[in-house]
């Protein structure tokens, strides 16, 4: 079975939600429509925003990755730090995104090996 995975999350305006999102997961994949624009996070799976000003933020969204590490430092080069950071009793990370309407974009990794 073959899964796919759109995640969206609603802005107030696209112009400033897309710089933003620019800066946190890079140049987009693809536009489907003048409201709409979405980025690739893995095969089959992608998050996107779409301009909704009457029911913007409250969005919540986390990937897990391999290499948490990398992440946050290409995040960083891109002039975004977390908002928070989080390791769990079970030793997994996270690191927490907040962008301007309030939606919260969280990137999981494993504990740290040692």
């Amino acid at each position: 079975m073959t899964v796919a995975l759109f995640a969206g999350i609603r802005v107030r305006d696209l112009t400033t939600a897309r710089a933003w999102y620019e800066r946190l997961l890079g140049e987009p994949s693809f536009f489907p429509n003048a409201t709409e624009v979405v980025w690739s996070v893995a095969d089959d799976r992608f998050l996107y925003i779409r301009e909704d000003s009457e029911r913007a933020g409250g969005g919540l969204a986390t990937v897990f990755l391999d290499d948490l590490d990398a992440r946050i430092a290409e995040i960083g080069a891109r002039g975004l730090e977390p908002t928070l950071r989080e390791t769990y009793a079970n030793g997994v990370r996270k690191a927490t995104y907040r962008d301007p309407d309030g939606n919260e974009v969280g990137f999981g990794g494993p504990p740290r090996n040692g």
